[in-house]
């Protein structure tokens, strides 16, 4: 018999309640993936009524403020797996071949089109695109959970967050538009996040934002948003598996 959708309500309500599970199972057995034999675990003294219903309460915001970064998580692997795909038709020595063609032929463009510094801005780009990309598409393909979130996901943020900035350090133009707007989110991000235990002090004293480490800050943020992805990602494939 073909198998219904659920329709957009129905998928809403079947990943909140298995939200809910797996809050419920880091206490109480057999809540996410109950056997056909023995079934959900259930309470039965008043004790074990309380500690689980009260538990279950709890649930309520952790699913509330979870659902939002589960759906940032099939996004990513919806998209992670189309590019997957791709990488997997033309091979890894293909994935940096077409690279190199398509960035090579905008080196060349911007050689006869723009200034000397525009040309050196797209190459520099180019060699940062491409060896990032061929870094992403190997890691994914050696496989394991651990490797794709502690490798190839921050790979393929570094190709995505680097290029721009590397070729800012060549051109002028570009320069004016990329390093203030990365001036303000470094402010924010000292002012908030790095705030705790004076973090930010610390790295204000040893380092000034100018040069190469515009670069550098973008790489030191394309590393740990790649991670959190993966773990997103992950996260994703628990709650509902690539089968469902």
């Amino acid at each position: 018999m073909e198998r219904r959708s659920p329709g957009l309500l129905g998928a809403v309500r079947i990943d909140m309640l298995r939200l809910h599970e797996t809050w419920m199972e880091v206490i109480f057995p057999r809540q996410l993936n109950p056997g056909h034999v023995l079934g959900k675990w259930k309470p039965e003294t008043g004790g074990q009524k309380m500690g689980y219903y009260l538990w279950a309460l709890l649930g309520a915001l952790p699913v509330l403020i979870g659902y939002p970064l589960l759906l940032v998580g099939f996004g990513t692997r919806y998209y992670a797996g189309k590019l997957d795909s791709a990488a997997t038709r033309l091979g890894i020595v293909g994935a940096i071949l077409l690279s190199v063609v398509v960035w090579g032929g905008l080196s060349v463009v911007a050689r006869f089109q723009l200034s000397f510094e525009g040309f050196l801005a797209v190459l520099a780009a180019s060699g940062v695109a491409t060896v990032a990309a061929a870094a992403a598409v190997f890691f994914s393909k050696i496989g394991g959970r651990f490797t794709s979130i502690l490798l190839a996901y921050p790979s393929a943020m570094t190709a995505l967050f680097l290029p721009p900035v590397v070729a800012a350090l060549y051109s002028p133009t570009l320069a004016s538009i990329i390093f203030p707007n990365s001036e303000e989110l470094a402010i924010f991000i000292l002012d908030s996040v790095l705030a705790v235990g004076g973090i930010n002090e610390i790295l204000r004293e040893r380092f000034a934002l100018e040069g190469v480490y515009y670069a550098l800050m973008w790489f030191g943020l394309a590393v740990p948003l790649g991670w959190g992805l993966g773990v997103l990602v992950t996260f994703a494939n628990l709650i509902r598996p690539k089968d469902d």
